[in-house]
């Protein structure tokens, strides 16, 4: 996105912009000639707005590039998701409510499941319920290492944030995930000069973790992955001049609008409606409002193609209670696809909505892969979604004489 052509806002505090976004929201047929999850899903409510719309399909990163929830949902933020590249760990910190200082390491942490030789058996644990990962935490958080400070908190299920804070330590390090069950942990590697020692702190938790947890099945050992520092982004303030309130139940997506300089509202429980709750409480207090919806996103990547099309439908449900607060603009998308096919990410553009009172509606009354297709948007970056949503709420001033 041309940021600097979207730094004058002309209408400050006057209209309200709000962009929800089902994680993980594209997809694909089960079969040749199928329907995607979002078209098979029963949406009312979504085919009605999209009849007021402007529909397209948005690239988060590059084509044929399968984007982290992290540059997704920056490239939607508006920012460039190459240049302001962010390592998941700084994400997880900040979602934590970690104070993430500019020299400290952080990365996202899984509790796993090995088996007596040491090969992953269930990279997620089981997805521990929330209450047993916060026990495991504790026993985490004993850990000493010579030299440094160690935090670790959780996030939710199988995940939580892990942060090392002392002299000398760099953010260029490898993995411990190998992404594939049956494997074994890798090493934690260094892979610049100056983050030998992080490696090595890092790999000397992982064994002690390893001893702590080893009775503690199914969640008997710890991965680490997406080393990174703090994120130094301008905030949506300075850029848009805008109020920006951010409601998201897991950690990373609390963290990745942290880091662009939004308020994280409290959300009194987990499930969709509590996030819709959670924007009616606050609705008069900000300017825009970045809802994330994460079931999308888990049943794709657990490869249940129903369970997607239902969360879908849920939060159709929800939609009036969005639309009934008058939002000036309402943007509908994705942070990428996953498609419960491939039980993954993957690179397929994301079905996206623009509504407003301006907008010249396309004639597609419909939300969906093919009819989005359709769309008077056509295919485009999702660095351009925020600067026509700025547009269309009458937050740009005209450019040059």
């Amino acid at each position: 996105m041309h940021t600097n052509l979207a730094h004058s806002p002309v209408a400050p505090g006057g209209t309200k912009i709000a962009l929800l976004v089902m994680d993980g929201l594209g997809g694909l047929p089960l079969e040749a000639g199928g329907k995607t999850e979002l078209e098979t899903a029963l949406t009312p409510n979504l085919d009605a707005l999209a009849a007021r719309s402007v529909l397209g399909l948005t690239v988060p990163v590059a084509p044929g590039i399968t984007p982290g929830s992290g540059p997704g949902h920056l490239a939607l933020f508006g920012y460039d998701p190459v240049k302001h590249a962010i390592g998941r760990g700084a994400l997880e910190a900040l979602g934590a409510d970690l104070d993430l200082g500019p020299e400290d390491v952080a990365a996202r942490g899984n509790f796993c499941t090995v088996d007596e030789g040491g090969a992953i058996t269930d990279r997620r644990a089981g997805r521990i319920p929330t209450e047993l990962g916060q026990e495991l935490a504790g026993l985490l958080r004993a850990i000493r290492l010579e030299g440094a400070e160690l935090f670790v908190e959780t996030v939710k299920e199988h995940r939580f944030a892990f942060v090392l804070r002392g002299p000398g330590l760099g953010e260029a390090l490898s993995d411990s995930d190998p992404y594939t069950g049956g494997n074994r942990p890798l090493p934690v590697r260094a892979l610049e000069a100056g983050s030998e020692r992080a490696a090595a702190l890092a790999n000397e938790f992982i064994r002690r973790a390893r001893r702590v947890l080893a009775d503690r099945q199914p969640a008997n050992m710890v991965l680490l992955r997406g080393f990174a520092r703090m994120p130094r982004l301008a905030g949506f303030q300075e850029l848009y001049g805008l109020r920006a309130a951010a409601i998201a139940v897991n950690g990373m997506y609390r963290g990745v609008a942290r880091s662009a300089g939004m308020t994280v509202l409290d959300v009194p429980g987990t499930a969709p409606e509590d996030e819709f709750a959670a924007l009616e409480q606050a609705w008069h207090q900000y300017d825009f409002f970045y809802l994330h919806i994460k079931r999308t996103d888990t049943a794709g990547e657990d490869g249940d193609f129903w369970r997607k099309v239902r969360a879908i439908e849920e939060v159709d449900g929800m939609l009036p209670r969005l639309t009934a607060l008058r939002p000036d603009v309402v943007v509908v998308s994705g942070d990428h696809s996953s498609p419960a096919f491939m039980r993954s990410h993957s690179w397929h553009p994301v079905p996206t909505l623009l509504y407003s009172g301006l907008v010249c509606a396309d004639g597609v009354a419909e939300f969906g892969e093919r009819a989005c297709a359709r769309g008077g948007l056509g295919m485009l970056p999702a660095t351009d979604i925020m600067p026509l949503a700025l547009a269309h709420a009458r937050r740009l001033a005209k450019y040059g004489a």
